[in-house]
């Protein structure tokens, strides 16, 4: 088969197509045939060799994919050979072919096709165990997403409002303010001239903060807590040491949790996929929450998929079909 493989960390040009050994089912997984992956900021801090997969994982990019099963392994059940399906990754989407362990399979949500489909599983999850599981978002309250206009922000949206919760952003131009708020995003914070702290007490503070900043925004974070607060942290775009007044996160009885998806136990992943098909692709079946796709290139050109991200001219996903 072939795959991107980063031939040695770089820039973009560091990605190369090219023929690899194809992967077997082992026991309890199964073979993709890709149809689709989706460019995540984790792949690119793979390819500058900032961030290597997990052991065990394919060593190429890739954190999710679409397609159809190839090949079903001993054990597996509920899965058949020819059958659609979305996955969650720990590596190796940018191929022809992935293995998977089975629990980390989910179906295609109703009317959504198999390459936009692709753009589904790493947000999802990451949304669903991050508000959901995590947070326990409720009703009424207000979500804080930073970097709204991305990925994992224009997912948080929707499946936030749908959740009945009320929903702040911040983004960095007007163009990405305003897709948020057709998402359904009420507060909009343009962080290149507007304190996101400020706005938030001025609302009462919000009661959970989806972060993908990390000690840049840690402290500030704090601040714009409502009393009970919960903060996720689930990026480093601002560094990864920062100083935090434990005075203030203790009068607002607040809690900062940081996770990360890629590395955790199959079974963990197993049970957040396992909710996700449960709860929220039901949701993006009504046409509730809908998949938001900047856009579609073919799998040969991720180099310019991921210069389109590092560049942050994108709303949503890039997706990249075999």
């Amino acid at each position: 088969m072939r795959a991107i493989v980063v031939e040695e960390p770089g820039g973009p040009e560091a990605l190369a197509w090219t023929e690899v050994p194809d992967p077997v089912a082992d026991a309890g997984e199964v073979v993709v045939r890709v149809a689709a992956t989706a460019v995540n900021r984790a792949d690119l801090l793979q390819r500058q060799g900032r961030y290597p997969p997990p052991a065990g994982a394919p060593p190429y990019p890739g954190l999710e994919c679409s397609g159809v099963l190839a090949d079903v392994g001993a054990g597996v059940t509920g899965w058949s050979v020819g059958d659609e399906c979305t996955a969650l990754l720990a590596g190796g989407g940018y191929a022809e072919l992935v293995a998977v362990p089975a629990g980390q399979l989910m179906p295609v949500p109703a009317g959504i096709d198999l390459v936009t489909a692709a753009a589904l599983p790493e947000v999802a999850c990451t949304v669903w165990s991050n508000i959901v599981m995590d947070a326990a978002l409720a009703p009424g309250e207000l979500l804080l997403v930073h970097g709204g206009a991305g990925g994992i922000g224009t997912f948080a949206i929707q499946a936030a409002v749908a959740l009945g919760a009320r929903v702040a952003v911040t983004a960095g131009s007007a163009e990405k303010l305003e897709r948020c708020r057709e998402l359904g995003a009420e507060i909009l914070i343009d962080y290149r001239d507007e304190d996101f702290v400020a706005v938030m007490k001025a609302v009462g503070g919000a009661d959970v903060v989806l972060d993908n900043m990390g000690a840049a925004y840690l402290q500030r974070n704090v601040d714009a807590l409502a009393l009970d607060g919960r903060i996720q942290v689930i990026g480093m775009q601002g560094g990864t040491k920062g100083e935090l007044n434990l005075a203030v996160l203790m009068s607002k009885r607040g809690q900062v949790r940081a996770t990360t998806l890629r590395a955790r136990h199959a079974a963990e992943k197993a049970e957040i996929c396992a909710r996700v098909a449960a709860e929220a692709w039901p949701l993006v079946a009504s046409g509730a929450v809908q998949p938001v796709v900047d856009r579609v290139l073919p799998l040969s050109e991720a180099a310019e998929a991921h210069r389109r991200l590092e560049d942050g001219g994108h709303i949503g996903k890039v997706v990249l079909a075999a």
